[in-house]
């Protein structure tokens, strides 16, 4: 029973340790302009009709929107410039 418990207490810190480290990992850098920044910039684009979906990886803020003839447009900004990469 000993054994158990004390395995159980294990791998919940290893399994919660893990969630800790990748939740550090997916946040922006101080520095980084606002999303809405970034977004208003998405927004005035021309032939522009909606955003879809808005991800972040330590690549930057990928932003996937169509435009009104319905073209399916995906750009990475940097998080600091806010400049398309």
């Amino acid at each position: 029973m000993r054994a158990v418990l004390l395995a159980s207490g294990i791998a919940f810190f290893l399994v919660g340790g893990s969630a800790f480290a990748a939740e550090a990992q997916a946040l922006p850098p101080q520095n980084a302009k606002k999303l809405s920044e970034i977004l208003t910039k998405v927004e005035k684009r021309s032939d522009f009709q909606y955003i879809k979906e808005v991800g972040w990886s330590s690549d930057g803020y990928t932003v996937t929107y169509y435009t009104t003839d319905k073209a399916k447009v995906e750009i990475t900004y940097d998080p600091v410039t806010g400049e398309p990469k």
